[in-house]
């Protein structure tokens, strides 16, 4: 009897601190945010907010760091006043997160309003969401990606595809509702792999057309209706280069807001050194290629764009760190160099 005791005691204690952790509650006031649209309400008057200007994030150089200002309500309620507009647009925001003392964080596009007196007003500019996830600290990064394509699906689901009529947001802007219909309406992403095919020794790499110059990376597709992601890898890889994978493995998973809004799903994939012959798909890829891990690692050392010669032809390099397809080459040489001799 005295060890069930211990036992219960033990389970009840291990509850209260699991509940009592920072991210368990901040979990938990998130979601009560998402489904109380009067709390939310509430606070939006003590939150702050990420301002975009068509998608593009306002962001402020400190010195030579770029950094994503969190702008308060008053603060906005000044800059809406130039303008001579209400409160209501605040309305519009969507809720993005908050701090682990619950200060909740949102993102409002201001793309009526003119740019450049915003610019002025908060001493920053908007800019580009690609340059930006590029030149803002990497905590922010995710924050800007989930934020932008949170305000891009809104744009574009603003009607019932069952009925036509306008839909409502609420107002953490975690759904949107048809009240004719009845439909709610979530925001979606579509998964697509990311993989990185081997033979043991060399690693695969391609360039698609819309590639920057000299750039190369995994191989990468959509998911198609009904695939898990196994199915998808063998797919994609017998698609694109024309080899059969022997054996795939998962690495990690990053959201990425292009085109619109991904999951992109990291695999490592095998296939045998025998049968690697490679069999392109010139309707997807511009050049397919295997790297061997020297070049791999002069390639890791290259600046992104920086790769230009003389005479104008370009040395290969790879995605920037932020993107996982670059985690994905780095797991790879790290493999390599860990075998034993």
């Amino acid at each position: 009897m005295a060890a069930i005791h211990q036992a219960v005691s033990r389970r009840a204690s291990f509850l209260v601190c699991r509940l009592h952790s920072t991210y368990v509650r901040k979990m938990r006031y998130l979601n009560e945010l998402k489904e109380d649209d009067s709390l939310c309400r509430q606070a939006q008057t003590a939150g702050t907010f990420c301002l975009f200007h068509n998608l593009s994030p306002f962001l402020q150089k400190v010195g030579k760091k770029y950094l994503v200002p969190q702008i308060s309500a008053a603060e906005m309620k000044r800059i809406l006043e130039i303008f001579k507009e209400t409160e209501q647009w605040i309305e519009k925001s969507v809720l993005i997160g908050c701090s682990d003392e619950h200060t909740p964080h949102f993102a409002l596009e201001l793309g009526a309003l003119e740019k450049s007196v915003i610019e002025s007003e908060l001493k920053g500019s908007f800019t580009d969401l690609r340059k930006a996830l590029f030149v803002v600290d990497e905590k922010d990064s995710p924050l800007l990606a989930s934020a932008q394509a949170l305000l891009r699906w809104h744009a574009s689901h603003q009607y019932c595809s069952k009925s036509g009529q306008p839909t409502q947001k609420n107002v953490a802007g975690s759904k949107r509702v048809c009240h004719a219909s009845g439909v709610i309406y979530y925001p979606q992403m579509s998964p697509v792999v990311v993989t990185l095919v081997s033979d043991g020794s060399r690693c695969l790499l391609a360039r698609q057309p819309s590639f920057p110059q000299g750039m190369y990376s995994a191989l990468s597709g959509f998911c198609d209706m009904g695939e898990n992601v196994e199915e998808t890898v063998r797919r994609e890889v017998a698609e694109e280069v024309g080899l059969e994978v022997e054996s795939l493995q998962y690495s990690a998973s990053q959201h990425w807001p292009f085109p619109s809004s991904c999951l992109m799903i990291a695999c490592h994939a095998l296939v045998r050194p025998q049968q690697a012959e490679i069999s392109m798909n010139s309707l997807e890829l511009e050049e397919a290629r295997w790297f061997g891990l020297e070049e791999i690692v002069e390639c890791l050392k290259r600046a992104p764009g920086s790769s230009k010669q003389e005479n104008g032809s370009f040395l290969p390099w790879f995605p920037p760190k932020q993107a996982i397809a670059h985690q994905l080459i780095c797991e790879w040489v790290k493999q390599q160099t860990s075998q034993p001799a």
